[in-house]
């Protein structure tokens, strides 16, 4: 069963009925892969705080940036601000 697209999720419904975002999770994890150090894929979700955090810590030194960039592209399960479930 399908849920339709409406106003609290103009892009739809995931299988689980969870609304889908409008950020891609490609995008999020190619700019964290790239940009991690600079948290720019976090930030492009929302997720200022942990954003910050990168900046700080060039990315855990590159490591966690890339591993959260990797997570972003495999997981069906990583959300925006908002707590929608990214596109892609």
């Amino acid at each position: 069963m399908t849920v339709p697209a409406g106003p609290q999720a103009p892009y739809g419904h995931d299988p689980q009925g969870r609304p889908y975002s409008d950020k891609s999770k490609i995008v999020a994890g190619i700019l964290q892969i790239f940009l991690g150090t600079l948290g720019i894929g976090r930030f492009y979700v929302g997720s200022v705080g942990i954003g910050v955090a990168q900046l700080l810590t060039c990315g855990g030194l590159g490591l966690w940036s890339l591993i959260d960039g990797v997570l972003f592209l495999t997981s069906n399960d990583r959300t925006d601000k908002q707590g929608r479930v990214l596109r892609g």
